[in-house]
């Protein structure tokens, strides 16, 4: 009698290939002459994504699951983001259920999704509404209310890759002790794999409590290695703790034949400088803002923040009270790596102005940059033509985005997103709008002050 058995490995390769998920783990059971042919179909990385806004949470959870699950796939790690008419500890458990607990996931909830719709197959960037605040025209393509009812799910299969998660737990007291053990965690984790201190990439979301951006910034480019590839959200809500990382190892024990998987990271910034730049020369420091006036490189005197202003008002007047404006803040020396941080300016007076952002110190050099979409656009232009120098196959793409841009930011949608869709038709991509997004890694250089300095981070 003809089995199962009598077929050849080629046809039995082309029916396991097409196979779910589940029905896929399954048939990788049956003996050891299928678990080596389920092995040849998943022998290279795959990531997956997909977001519902069905007003069901549950029907929404099943319709994701079903759709990223609808391929062979071995999830390492998952990624929700959950809108904010759901509730994100359910949201969590549902999907714990569905796809195993023995699969790392990670539960938040930023400020939008960026993805394909389940149903649809349409990509799209949607913003969320968060606060009565949030007035402005969001670009989407139905109402707040379904559009706040959005939920992705994205999970990853990395073979020659250690996935692992390290959360920072909210404690009442000890934020910067806690802090810093959260990131000597990353170092563990990696140790205790690879033997290597640096991991080869980190994805972070939530708050870090009691410390500053630029002084995590300054925190993880002490303990973790420059090759280290950083992106996240810092400003996320989660349930029970502040904040979590995804961290990514290589395996030094992984199997034969498993090729090496990199981590490239690109910057697109929407920032256009304003005027000169100035040295600062700080007045006060509290409860994360700095209220500051300047001088102009080579002086002495400080100059009120109206004197500051003089040049540019005609610029920046009209965005200063809409939130628009920046100023950029340049660390580092001449010839070495420098970091950029772009603080949002709040307040300012006939003798000051005032800054979100504590790590600036008196002697910084820094600029006054607005938003501006032509120079978003250039931007992007530059990120997609460094996206198609790549060599390498690409199985897949994040992107963290600023919640300032989008389709209303551009008149247009989906242009965040068109580097890598244009550059990689097919290729999974997925992404999030971020309150406060940071990143570290090899950025195409975004402004350099001198032709001194040798990259910007």
């Amino acid at each position: 009698m003809a089995t199962i058995d009598l077929v050849g490995e080629d046809i039995l390769l082309n029916i396991i290939a097409r196979l779910p998920a589940l029905s896929f783990a399954s048939a990788a059971c049956v003996n050891r002459s299928w678990n080596l042919v389920c092995s040849c179909v998943l022998c290279r990385p795959k990531l997956s994504s997909a977001c519902s806004y069905n007003p069901s949470l549950q029907d929404a959870v099943e319709e994701m699951v079903t759709k990223v699950l609808s391929e062979p796939i071995r999830p390492h790690f998952a990624i929700a983001s959950v809108g904010p008419l759901f509730d994100l500890q359910e949201a969590h458990q549902l999907i714990t259920e569905k796809i195993g607990s023995k699969v790392i996931l990670v539960s938040h909830r930023p400020s939008g999704i960026i993805g394909r719709n389940v149903l649809y197959d349409e990509f799209k960037e949607t913003r969320w509404k968060l606060t009565e605040d949030d007035d402005e025209d969001y670009d989407n393509d139905f109402d707040d209310e379904i559009a706040n009812r959005g939920i992705m799910l994205i999970v990853g299969f990395l073979p020659g890759i250690k996935v692992g998660k390290v959360p920072l737990v909210n404690k009442p007291l000890g934020f910067s002790f806690e802090t810093t053990r959260f990131l000597r965690d990353f170092m563990e984790f990696s140790t205790s794999i690879s033997g290597c201190g640096s991991p080869a990439a980190i994805l972070m979301f939530g708050l870090l409590p009691g410390v500053e951006a630029g002084d995590a910034r300054k925190l993880m480019d002490y303990l973790i290695s420059p090759e280290t590839v950083i992106v996240g959200d810092y400003d996320n809500e989660f349930e029970e703790v502040c904040a979590v990382a995804l961290v990514f190892v290589k395996d030094p024990n992984k199997a034969s034949g498993i090729g090496e998987i990199k981590f490239h990271t690109a910057l697109s910034s929407g920032l256009l400088p304003v005027g000169t730049v100035y040295t600062a020369s700080i007045l006060e420091q509290y409860k994360g803002v700095t209220d500051l006036t300047a001088r102009r490189e080579g002086s002495a005197e400080n100059l009120f923040a109206g004197g500051v202003f003089r040049q540019e008002y005609e610029e920046l007047r009209d965005l200063i009270y809409d939130g628009h404006v920046f100023v950029g803040i340049t660390k580092g020396r001449p010839g070495q790596v420098t970091s950029l941080a772009f603080p949002r300016v709040c307040r300012f007076t006939e003798e000051y102005f005032r800054v979100l952002y504590k790590d600036i110190r008196t002697g910084d050099a820094f600029r006054f940059y607005k938003l501006d979409s032509t120079t978003a656009l250039s931007s992007i232009a530059n990120v997609s033509n460094h996206l198609r120098s790549f060599k390498q196959e690409v199985f897949g793409g994040l992107m963290f985005t600023s919640r300032e841009r989008g389709g209303t930011f551009f008149s247009q949608p989906n242009i965040d997103s068109s580097p890598f869709l244009d550059n990689f038709p097919g290729v999974t991509f997925a992404g999030i709008f971020s309150r406060k997004d940071f990143g570290r890694g090899d950025f195409i250089p975004y402004a350099k002050e001198s032709e001194k300095q040798k990259s910007v981070q």
